[in-house]
């Protein structure tokens, strides 16, 4: 159900590993589901410094508003600037297109917390 090539935080966020430090962001699609329709998002600023468990990232339902949390301390290299006009996307492809930011890892240490697709898929009770 959930990639196997992703590690996940328990506040529901995926990690997609890069090139050398830098990782890629996004919301599981447990997450995107328990939102609903999300209708607008509020990214973050490239070049921002972000601490782990930081609330980096708003999401906005039709249910709700959520935070988006960082899942290790850095600084942010990149966000998905299609998520300012289309941010369904998230609902509709949230480990492709509906990804949030990148960030550039200052203590790779810090995603050894993370769970693999097994344990998150138990955690999310699937």
């Amino acid at each position: 159900m959930f990639p196997e090539d992703l590690k996940y935080t328990d506040k529901h966020e995926w990690v997609r590993s890069g090139n050398g430090s830098t990782v890629r962001v996004g919301i599981t699609s447990y997450a995107a589901d328990a939102l609903g329709d999300v209708v607008y998002v509020s990214l973050p600023q490239v070049g921002e410094e972000v601490a782990k468990d930081d609330a980096c990232v708003e999401v906005e339902s039709t249910k709700s508003v959520s935070d988006v949390f960082s899942p290790a301390s850095g600084v942010i290299t990149s966000v998905n600037e299609m998520l300012n006009t289309t941010p369904e996307v998230i609902n509709s492809d949230p480990y492709g297109d509906g990804w949030m930011f990148e960030l550039e890892i200052s203590d790779p240490s810090e995603l050894d917390e993370t769970l693999d697709a097994d344990a998150y898929a138990e955690l999310a009770g699937e």
